[in-house]
């Protein structure tokens, strides 16, 4: 039996609301303490945790579905005219809008447009929008720590991936970018390997905006500065290419192949011309070509990098990397494939002149050299596994340089914006950025920018966006933070003190290593003149004290003997009066013998005095000839050096003179 207890309530109190008034406190249940049941309890120590009521969630990457964009344009023709009405007939038209404007409607719309114009119009100029509220309140710059983000990559669209061995910015404002595509492995190259070089929009880097398409893949290439629709390239077959985007992308011109480049033209620039249609080139073929883009038949001019100044081709040195400032027109300088960079001078009177002078320190291809854009007597060059920095007063050896890296270093550029930071890209696929004011043995900030190799590296204008080139083929776009694309407070004139104490420190280490190698060429040429002399027999120091000590000899010689004889003469005499002064007494003998040991001890000392006389003439003998012949050597030595600096001091004052003329 279920048992089963029943509430009764009436429908009317269901859902009744409670009435609730103010009363006195009541008591309804006092439960007093058991002490007996404490020991039923059992006490806990007290415990803080903590509880979150937030829903737990978590982070998934997710790649969303690339937007394609494509540039279109639309034409737009004049229309909603009548029928009747012929709208390239200008009387026509001029009839029909003075009919519509003499109609009320017309006059209506306008007038109701007004109100709405005006309105508008009162509206600005109540509010002004543009107002700086807070204009004189300077807030404190918080130093921004130094960071590179990926803006975006540049992707080769084609299936064979190529190197990316040149990039170029687009002159007004950076918005274009143009990479050339050239695999550098020689005979390795697949058959089907596209030709083409591509120009980038930054707001579309799906898709190149343009293809230029050489007969051969371009090694290298420029925008024209004066012109931004014309570009000039080099090719892997030594050609040089002039391309007008206007006209498409098939080359405008090319360079004959008679009169071009041997090897592949590795660097191609553009000068500072009234026409703005003259460039220049470089190739391992060991010639600096010039060339008119308006007639690429045959270059205008030509020098040949011949160390011994002589034009011979055989014996040139290989050209890899080009650098030209306009600031300084007639003045240009090469790094080459045997680690030297050669200064030259376009405008000397000689193929010999135009060659000035050279500087050595890498061990391996010079990829990139640049002056400093803010101080041009300094500039960069980059080879083998360090960076250098060099003055332009000194030749024997860099002012400044990085300590020796892992890998090699592939391209280099200054900031033009910041004296003091430069960049450089290495095999590894790193960036590494240099701010020499606040760290000079290692690099500011150094990214992994990727897996492959770089080879390229070129900067906008402004400093702010850096582009990477690859030997994938994909071209990685840097934002560069403020900190390092922002002019610093007097960093210019502690920039120009840092290179003039590394110059002069440069300079007295150099004037030092010259009066050491004066000093072992001084001893060079006096070891031979003395061993010249032993082989003459004429003039040797040896021999002159054996004549001087023989004759010496020969006059102790004859005194000894002159004294002999005295002696013989006098002794017959002494027998006579001995035999006379026999009855003498024995103390008158004991007096002759004594005065004969006073004699006999008086010739030991003459002896002896002659011996030390003998010695010291000896002795003085060599010691005036050997500072006879020291003299001598000094007195050759210093005309030797006063012979020198004066052809120096004769050599920088032409070297001024003729820097002044050209200037």
């Amino acid at each position: 039996m279920e048992i089963t207890y029943v509430y009764t309530k009436f429908r009317r109190e269901f859902g009744r609301p409670g009435l609730f008034s103010d009363r006195a406190e009541t008591v309804m249940v006092d439960i007093q303490p058991n002490p007996n049941l404490i020991s039923n309890f059992v006490v806990k120590t007290p415990r803080d945790q903590a509880t979150q009521a937030c829903v737990d969630m978590c982070e998934h990457p997710v790649n969303t579905e690339r937007f394609e964009s494509t540039n279109c344009g639309v034409n737009h023709m004049e229309g909603a005219w009548p029928k009747d009405i012929n709208p390239r007939d200008l009387e026509q038209t001029v009839r029909f809008k003075k009919k519509i404007e003499k109609e009320e409607n017309y006059v209506n719309s306008l007038v109701h447009l007004g109100y709405v114009m005006d309105h508008c119009i009162r509206q600005n100029n109540t509010i002004d929008i543009y107002q700086e509220h807070f204009k004189e309140d300077t807030m404190e710059k918080v130093p921004e720590l130094p960071t590179a983000k990926t803006m975006c990559v540049f992707r080769d669209p084609n299936k064979v991936k190529r190197t990316i061995t040149g990039l170029s910015w687009h002159p007004d404002g950076g918005r274009k970018l143009a990479a050339a595509y050239c695999s550098l492995d020689f005979q390795k190259s697949p058959p089907d390997m596209s030709f083409d070089s591509y120009i980038w929009d930054l707001e579309n880097p799906n898709y190149p905006e343009m293809a230029l398409k050489p007969e051969s893949p371009l090694v290298c290439l420029d925008y024209n500065p004066k012109d931004p629709h014309t570009l000039v390239g080099g090719s892997y077959s030594g050609q040089i290419a002039f391309w007008d985007t206007r006209r498409g992308s098939q080359p405008v011109e090319y360079s004959s192949l008679e009169h071009n480049h041997r090897d592949p033209v590795y660097k191609i620039i553009w000068l500072q011309s009234k026409t703005g249609t003259d460039a220049f080139s470089a190739s391992t073929d060991g010639q600096i070509l010039w060339w008119d883009v308006r007639k690429l038949s045959e270059p205008t001019e030509r020098l040949v990098l011949d160390p011994s100044r002589e034009g011979n081709l055989d014996r040139a040195l290989g050209a890899i990397s080009l650098e030209f400032e306009p600031t300084m027109p007639t003045k240009f300088m090469v790094g080459t494939e045997q680690g030297m960079v050669v200064s030259c001078n376009r405008k000397a009177k000689t193929p010999a002149e135009k060659i000035v002078c050279t500087y050595e320190g890498h061990h391996g291809p010079i990829y990139a050299i640049q002056r400093n854009p803010f101080f041009p007597k300094n500039f960069l060059t980059v080879g083998d596994w360090t960076a250098r920095i060099w003055s332009e007063d000194i030749k024997e050896s860099s002012i400044m340089w990085t300590k020796y890296q892992m890998s090699y270093l592939m391209d280099a550029c200054w900031s033009p914006v910041r004296p003091s930071v430069f960049f450089t890209v290495k095999m590894e696929g790193v960036l590494d950025i240099w701010d020499l004011l606040f760290k000079q043995s290692e690099p500011t900030l150094s990214v992994k920018v990727s897996d492959k190799p770089l080879y390229s590296l070129r900067i906008q204008d402004n400093g702010q966006v850096l582009a990477c080139g690859s030997h994938s083929g994909e071209a990685a776009l840097l934002q560069i933070s403020s900190g390092l694309s922002i002019l610093q407070k007097n960093e210019k004139s502690l920039m120009a003190a840092m290179f003039e104490r590394e110059t002069k420190r440069e300079k007295i280490l150099e004037a030092r290593q010259r009066e050491i190698r004066l000093k072992e060429r001084s001893r060079s040429e006096q070891s031979r003149e003395d061993e010249a002399g032993r082989e003459d027999g004429d003039d040797d120091p040896e021999e002159l004290l054996a004549k001087v000590e023989s004759d010496f000899y020969s006059l102790v010689e004859t005194e000894m003997r002159k004294r002999e004889k005295e002696r013989r003469a006098a002794a017959p005499q002494e027998e006579e009066a001995c035999d006379e002064n026999e009855t003498k007494d024995e103390a008158e003998d004991e007096g002759k013998n004594e005065e004969d040991k006073v004699k006999n001890e008086e010739d030991i000392g003459k002896t002896e005095a002659e011996n030390e006389v003998k010695t010291e003439a000896e002795s003085e003998v060599k010691i005036e000839a050997e500072s006879e012949v020291k003299i001598e050597a000094e007195n050759e030595v210093k005309i030797e050096e006063e012979n020198e600096v004066k052809n120096e001091e004769e050599n920088e004052e032409k070297n001024e003179a003729e820097d002044g003329q050209t200037e």
